[in-house]
This record gives structure tokens, C-alpha cells and sequence, in this order.
């Protein structure tokens, strides 16, 4: 015979204290480690929506990031005259050569600094990334010394509001328009004529060069010949990978701090869980000496008081991830390893991570409440019924 799981359910609902108490313990670890994992999924998400897949970035060899990379006019050209770039209605190849410098704004809640990212662009640079949309104002102007902010920057960050100047290389620029990069890495940055920028930092290089190929399965091909033409030290990388690579360092950090933190409140939860079941043996010995003299099986007080445990930790991982889930809300930021600039991302949860935070709560429900069961189970009837 099996116990029925209304019985177990009634247990827990009749010790509702320590059911509580361990049960927000439990919650406590779930939210944690759900958080981590959000947060993760939410750079991630972020890195990886700031590039397009069907673009192509074109950096100095070796370069991890833009801000380490330099181009010349020359290679420029050159890379820029391949019959696989798409043209557009004018014939001319559909790019966008930018120059990327990291300033220091102050903080508007602070006050304090913190590196921001500058990218010159070209005029058709916002159509190679359809995710970039003017929200507020209007597009600067080629030739002037006018910049567009994004959404996260304007919000976060002094003179980044429309109609607001801010002075870098030498100059005065002034905010004409706000965009809106739908949460990815652009929105930490600002835009502005490429050709402007350049002299303004005495820059002669591009920082790098995006491009969208014609027919997207050439990239192969069109990466072979960039990477061995000997008039050029270029790699070429989909816009898309290129910047999930820069999200390598900050997300492992994340991954391993979150990990220690889960392991180690994890271990308190269980240790929590067992003492719990423990005393919920050793109250309950008449009672588990009766359910043996009927006739039930070691195996079924085991399951019994297994379920059990097991059914407390289901409620207290719901309640922590109920609570987690409320960190979308949230935004965040933090400095970008790879380009030393400051990066805005939020927490997203996924059905991933609601299936892996449930699995992991029940992992901590059972690995606690084995012992107390295993014990329960092996308790013999004659000194169960005389200890009632």
C-alpha cells in the first residue's frame, strides 16, 4: 500500500511554523540561485541582440574588441571593394566605417565617473541595424558637431539628455536625438558622424568596419579571403558572435560568484531541511509504528516522508522564484571586462531557468530529507508502538 500524498500535504500544514521557517530558508537559496542565472541570461541576451547575424565586423587581427583594434584608410578600401558586400540602390557598398573611444560622463544619481562609449558611425549604419530606432529628436547631422545618445546613457549619465551638450575631443557636442536599441549593448553608447569624431580625437584609423554580404552563406568564403589577402590584417567575425565573445570574461565571473553563493547557502538549506524532517520523525514515532502495524511498507513510509520533504521544497523554490521573477523589473550595470565601458542589462527569465531553478530546489528537498525518510523507514514496529 502507498500513503497517500493528502496525508503528507496534511503533515506539512500541521507543523505550519517549521514548515514556514524552513520553507522561506529554501526560498531564500532558490532566489539566488535564480537570479544568477538571470542575470546571466540577461547579458547574454543583451551581448547577443546588440549584432546582427547576417552582418559581418571586420577588426585589426588579434583584436577583441573595437576599442583595441585600428584600421587604416588603405585596408579600409581594400576590404570595402569585395564583390560579396551587399550595394545599395546607388551602387555603393552597404557599410559602415566607425571609430570607437571610451570618455568618462559623471553619473546623474552618483556623481561619479564612469567610462562611456563613443561610436562614429556612417550615415546608413542605423539601416545595418534595424534594432536601432530614434525615439526622441531627430539623426545628427553629417559634418556637425551634433551626437545621438542612447536610451540607457541619456538616462543614466549628465549632458546625455536631448538638448544637452557634452565636451570630448576638444569640442562641444551637442544631444540632438535619443535612441532606442531594444535593450542590447548600443543603448549603453553614443553615435556620431564618424568623419567628425575622427579628427576631434586625432584619430587617422577606423576602430572597425560592419558590412552585410549580399548572400549571408558567402561568409565563409568572404572570411577566407579577408583573413588571407596579404594586403590586410583583418579578422571577420558575424556581428552577432563578435559581440556574445565580449560577454565571455563578465559572464563567467558571474557564473562562478553565483555558483560559491548557491553552493554555500544551499548547504544551510539542506542542513535546515534534514533538521526539520529529523524532528518531524521523532515527533511523529506512535504515529509511524500505527502506519507499519497496518500493514505499510518500509518502502512506503521512505517515499512518504521523502515526498515530504521534497513537496516543501517545491512550495519554497515557487516562492523564490515568484520573488525573482520580480528582478525584471530591475536594470542594471556593471564594466564590461572586454571594452572597459560601462554596460546596462537586466534580468530575464526564461522557461530554461525556471525548469533548472525547480530541479534544483527539488535536488535540496531530496538530498535533505533522505536521512530523516531512510530513518523513519527503518524504525522497527515493536519500538515505535511502545514509545507512543
Amino acid at each position: 500500500m502507498k500513503i497517500p500524498l493528502s496525508y503528507v500535504a496534511r503533515n506539512l500544514w500541521a507543523r505550519r511554523l517549521t514548515t514556514a521557517l524552513t520553507g522561506a530558508g529554501l526560498a531564500l537559496v532558490v532566489f539566488v540561485f535564480a537570479t544568477v542565472l538571470m542575470l546571466d541570461e540577461g547579458l547574454r541576451n543583451t551581448m547577443v541582440t546588440t549584432g546582427e547575424y547576417d552582418n559581418v565586423v571586420l577588426v585589426r587581427r588579434g583584436a577583441e574588441t573595437e576599442v583595441q583594434s585600428g584600421i587604416d584608410r588603405v585596408q579600409a578600401n581594400i576590404a570595402a571593394s569585395h564583390p560579396a558586400i551587399a550595394r545599395d540602390v546607388a551602387g555603393q557598398p552597404w557599410l559602415s566605417k566607425e571609430t570607437v573611444v571610451l570618455i568618462s560622463l559623471i553619473k546623474r544619481d552618483s556623481g561619479k565617473p564612469s567610462n562611456v562609449i563613443i561610436r562614429g558611425i556612417a550615415p546608413n549604419a542605423l539601416t545595418l541595424r534595424p534594432q536601432v530606432k530614434l525615439t526622441a529628436g531627430r539623426m545628427f547631422r553629417s559634418g556637425a558637431s551634433e551626437i545621438i545618445a542612447g536610451a540607457s546613457v541619456a538616462r543614466r549619465f549628465n549632458g546625455a539628455g536631448i538638448g544637452e551638450k557634452i565636451r570630448f575631443g576638444q569640442r562641444e557636442w551637442t544631444v540632438v536625438g535619443l535612441y532606442d536599441a531594444g535593450n542590447s549593448g548600443f543603448d549603453s553608447e553614443i553615435w556620431g558622424d564618424a568623419d567628425q569624431l575622427m579628427p576631434a580625437f586625432r584619430r587617422n584609423a577606423y576602430s572597425g568596419m560592419v558590412l552585410r554580404l549580399a548572400d549571408s552563406r558567402q561568409f565563409e568564403q568572404f572570411k577566407h579571403d579577408i583573413e588571407n589577402d596579404q594586403r590586410l590584417t583583418l579578422d571577420a567575425k558575424r556581428e552577432q558572435t563578435f559581440y556574445a565573445d565580449q560577454s565571455k570574461a563578465l559572464s563567467t565571473f558571474i557564473s562562478v560568484l553565483g555558483l560559491i553563493l548557491s553552493v554555500i547557502f544551499s548547504i544551510g538549506a539542506m542542513i535546515g531541511a534534514t533538521i526539520t524532517m529529523y524532528a518531524s520523525v521523532a515527533n511523529r514515532v506512535g504515529e509511524i509504528g500505527t502506519l507499519r502495524a497496518l500493514g505499510f511498507q518500509r518502502r512506503s513510509i521512505l517515499a512518504a516522508f521523502l515526498s515530504e520533504s521534497m513537496l516543501l521544497a517545491v512550495v519554497g523554490g515557487a516562492l523564490g522564484l515568484t520573488c525573482a521573477s520580480l528582478m525584471q523589473f530591475i536594470s542594471f550595470s556593471t564594466t564590461n571586462f572586454q571594452s572597459f565601458s560601462e554596460l546596462a542589462f537586466g534580468f530575464r527569465l526564461t522557461g530554461a531557468i525556471i525548469v533548472k531553478t525547480l530541479l534544483f530546489s527539488l535536488a535540496m528537498g531530496g538530498i535533505g530529507g533522505f536521512l530523516p525518510a531512510l530513518r523513519a523507514a527503518r524504525m522497527p514496529i515493536v519500538d515505535a508502538l511502545r514509545a507512543a
